[in-house]
């Protein structure tokens, strides 16, 4: 059996250890004989770690890991009051009107995860497909004038009796959730049939699956939040070795429809056209970027000290949602900033550790699909803020201002905790059972 066998809470049905028993050590470890499968994912992490199965080791990773989260908010508390009190006290009568709302963002985030954490991991799973086709709908009502709200041009906003948010958020974790439902799906069956996955019932299903949301979104417009879904399904997919050439093949491909994309839109062919020279427009659209590496510049090493920039009094659009990376760099400069994509990386360190020491591959997939997702979305926001990219609507997690991707993300983070949770569960009950066994 290889690495990549799905593992329910019977998965030990059909193996046996010694005299008939329960098996000694997992059969996906190093006690069943078998090497592990040379994937990308293995090579980072090695397989010393691949085999501690242990409860233990698993739940230490999630504690660093929630333990990263918090610095990430408490990083994000700080510098969305220090980049939006200004704008705050102008346009709102209150300087901490952003910081109050984002704390109570935080509040209801943590209540939306505890609310997950309980919900049976089966029922998750079950009604990914549903969940799925219901925030494919919502979304779509973006472009209904009646619950429509334009913010910046773009439809990316539902209102609805006096409340509103970002509906992309909810179809990222639909998204998310139905790729790893669909790519356990396939896995088991190519499996369980010994046979080679085709054309037909694979690749086209996988390609209709990234199709249909990346229309919509593209349709808001949101370019930025459609090339960092796609590009989470396509890495992880390369990360377990799934149908690895046609993933490539999927890679190359999207290089001339994104080219195409880009044509077809003027804003975007001048987004380009400003990204290779800012300052040929100073004052018009190459003024937020040519602003945001001022910022950056000004920071130098140390920063010119939390709460004291410049470019917050009204010269950097967006200071406290797109572009807080580059008040942050501005405030504590060099250390500051790499003390924050310190904190992304082993993120993205541990959420990997996690999902390879997951056993189904539903639990994993979807785990390595949020880990590569908000990494991808924390270096896509630096690259725009730091002139390497043009620029996109890409907030940075945990630290950008925006309740919906906020409490999204904590939801997130609660299935995740819940799926730990439910193989801790599993392997209690197994080591129960085998205890029984050797007392009989």
């Amino acid at each position: 059996m290889g690495p990549f066998q799905s593992h329910h809470p019977d998965f030990l049905a059909g193996f046996s250890g010694p005299g008939g028993g329960p098996p000694t050590q997992p059969p996906w470890g190093e006690g069943g004989g078998r090497k592990y499968k040379k994937t990308i994912l293995v090579k980072i992490i090695g397989t010393n770690m691949l085999a501690d199965t242990s409860k233990p080791q698993i739940r230490s990773y999630v504690r660093i890991l929630f333990f990263i989260v918090l610095l990430l908010l408490i990083v994000g508390s700080i510098f969305i009051y220090s980049s939006s009190s200004v704008y705050a006290l102008s346009h709102c009568g209150n300087a901490s009107y952003f910081l109050k709302k984002q704390l109570a963002g935080i509040a209801l985030g943590f209540i939306a995860m505890l609310v997950v954490l309980f919900i049976p991991l089966h029922y998750i799973k079950k009604s990914a497909p549903y969940f799925f086709l219901f925030t494919l709908l919502i979304t779509s009502l973006s472009f209904v004038s009646y619950f429509s709200l334009r913010i910046h041009g773009s439809s990316r906003w539902i209102r609805y009796m006096g409340f509103s948010f970002q509906p992309s958020e909810l179809l990222k974790i639909g998204l998310l959730l139905y790729s790893a439902y669909f790519l356990d799906k396939k896995i088991n069956q190519q499996e369980d049939k010994n046979t080679l996955v085709t054309l037909k019932h694979i690749f086209i299903p996988f390609s209709i699956l990234l199709i249909v949301p990346a229309i919509i979104l593209l349709k808001q417009p949101d370019f930025g939040f459609t090339v960092t879904l796609v590009a989470t399904i396509l890495c992880t997919c390369l990360l377990i070795n799934f149908q690895t050439r046609r993933i490539l093949f999927s890679f190359l491909a999207l290089i001339p429809l994104a080219g195409l994309l880009i044509f077809l839109q003027p804003y975007r062919l001048k987004r380009i056209t400003i990204f290779l020279n800012p300052w040929q427009d100073p004052q018009g659209s190459g003024f937020q970027i040519i602003q945001s590496l001022i910022a950056i510049g000004s920071g130098g090493f140390w920063g010119i000290g939390i709460g004291q920039s410049r470019q917050k009094f009204f010269y950097l659009p967006m200071q406290h949602t797109d572009f807080i990376f580059s008040i942050i760099a501005e405030e504590v400069g060099f250390i500051g900033i790499s003390f924050l994509i310190l904190l992304y990386i082993l993120f993205l360190y541990y959420g990997l550790r996690i999902a390879y020491l997951l056993h189904d591959h539903f639990s994993r997939v979807f785990v390595l699909n949020v880990t590569v997702f908000i990494s991808l979305q924390a270096l896509m926001n630096m690259m725009v803020a730091t002139g390497m990219v043009p620029t996109k609507g890409v907030g940075l997690p945990f630290v950008s201002y925006g309740n919906t991707g906020l409490v999204t993300n904590f939801i997130m983070l609660g299935i995740i905790f819940n799926m730990v949770y439910s193989q801790a569960k599993s392997m209690q009950s197994l080591s129960y059972n085998k205890k029984l066994f050797i007392d009989n």
